[in-house]
């Protein structure tokens, strides 16, 4: 049977010339310049099972494990594999039964592992868990060794589920504790702030100890993204090609909290920035998350660092003319510029491989598009692997994960009320937002009234 080039080879960039492409076929599976780039799907799950004198590639375990949930449920694969593993070569005699097994049992698995380990979250099915637990059963028919194996697999396997249950069910808390915190909390929040005159300065005035504490909880949201979360985010944006997935149904959650992290940093920022009276207090503020920005920047976590970027550029904060003129926007700017999104974000890319010390790109032309799928997705898993070398901070950690922050409406009128409208449409715009807030709760304009006036 043919086999797959090795993961570097398929990742790694390569070299083509002008010439024509060597095509061949081999039962079901086409190749250009013995690279596979297709196959019927049957002949792809056969090239997957391993035999008493073959074992699979890894790049070519990850990169069908990764995509043909596009177009086969993971449970169906797994019942096909267990099918083809044993099932399959089964002659009837109890003695050469016992014996393949046994010959064929570390391989499967090795299999197994590879699967539970990268893409753990496809054995919260049931069925998946039912199929793992049968073909333990099944080979300790012809291996002892292998049945303890598979044993030890599925005992990390369920150390793994159950953290990942409790890390869900913390941002169920945290999304349900800010749901209920409305309007007039939020500012009436905004009255405590700002008696604290600075807001996060006090807490912590250390750019480098603030953009670890970010790093720390970038990594752990990180960490719980399954890398066939990717794949269903792709798929739910094109239904029309999906409706054999087994994705319609379901959500990309930990993916989807990732991007909510993003955006609630964001707002913090805004939040922090539209908080004091005093002009000068803001410019502090703002001249500290510039300086955590370019902290974020030396240390590599561009994530917190666009999220910092984005905060600094709503309109209520980039409108604070007089609040900015106090600041030395040269680093900045030169963020600014490193995040440029023109050119495909250009810079930031060059400044990434920088970070990961790699200099050069694929050359994916002559390539299938599941192996340019994976290749992605594996950079994302060499990031998720790295471990925070920062020491924690309780207290930064808990304000960033926790402290209230302002919605559109109210950081726009927060805004207004740190440098005045300076039209006729934003004074009227303030109106609109001054009655729309307060008419919810005439209390809390006092929180505006003692912002306005310490």
């Amino acid at each position: 049977m043919p086999q797959t080039t090795p993961y570097s080879s398929k990742f790694n960039p390569s070299t083509y010339s002008h010439r024509q492409p060597v095509e061949e076929n081999y039962g079901g599976l086409h190749y250009r310049d013995n690279k596979l780039v297709a196959g019927s799907v049957e002949a792809l799950i056969q090239l997957l099972v391993p035999t008493v004198d073959y074992y699979p590639d890894r790049s070519y375990i990850f990169t069908f494990l990764l995509s043909s949930r596009l177009f086969l449920h993971p449970f169906e694969l797994m019942s096909r594999v267990c099918y083809l593993c044993v099932d399959h070569h089964r002659v009837g005699d109890p003695q050469t039964d016992k014996k393949r097994i046994r010959e064929m049992a570390p391989k499967i698995v090795q299999l197994l592992t590879e699967w539970t380990e990268t893409f753990p979250y496809d054995f919260r099915d049931e069925r998946m868990m039912r199929s793992l637990k049968e073909m333990t059963h099944r080979l300790a028919f012809g291996d002892e060794l292998s049945r303890r194996a598979m044993q030890r697999l599925i005992q990390r396997l369920l150390r793994k589920l159950t953290t990942l249950g409790q890390y869900e069910e913390s941002l169920a808390t945290s999304s349900a504790g800010a749901a209920a915190m409305d309007r007039p909390v939020a500012l009436k929040s905004k009255q405590q702030l700002v008696r604290r005159d600075e807001c996060v300065l006090n807490l912590c005035d250390d750019p480098f100890i603030f953009a670890q504490q970010l790093t720390h909880i970038e990594m752990e949201r990180l960490s719980f993204i399954g890398p066939e979360e990717f794949v269903r985010a792709f798929a739910q944006k094109r239904p029309s090609d999906n409706h054999k997935s087994f994705f319609s149904k379901r959500k990309a959650s930990n993916l989807e909290a990732y991007v909510e992290w993003f955006n609630r940093l964001s707002y913090l920022i805004a939040t922090e920035i539209c908080m004091p009276v005093k002009k000068k207090h803001r410019a502090r503020v703002l001249e500290f998350f510039i300086d955590v920005a370019q902290e974020c920047f030396n240390i590599g976590n561009f994530n917190s660092l666009m999220a910092i970027i984005t905060g600094m550029n709503m309109n209520p904060v980039s409108r604070l003319k007089k609040t900015w003129n106090k600041v030395n926007t040269d680093k900045f700017d030169i963020l600014v510029h490193q995040m440029d999104p023109s050119s495909n974000f250009y810079s930031y890319r060059t400044a990434l491989r920088g970070a990961t010390q790699r200099s050069s790109t694929a050359h994916t032309s002559q390539e299938m598009k599941f192996w340019e799928l994976a290749k992605q997705v594996s950079e994302f898993l060499s990031w998720r692997q790295v471990i925070c070398p920062f020491e924690r901070d309780r207290k930064t950690l808990q304000y960033l994960i926790s402290a209230p922050v302002f919605n559109e409406d109210e950081l726009q009128l927060a805004s207004y009320e740190s440098e005045g409208p300076e039209n006729n449409l934003e004074r009227d715009t303030r109106r609109s937002l001054r009655s729309e807030v307060f008419s919810e709760n005439p209390c809390s304009r006092l929180s505006f009234v003692i912002f306005k006036q310490q």
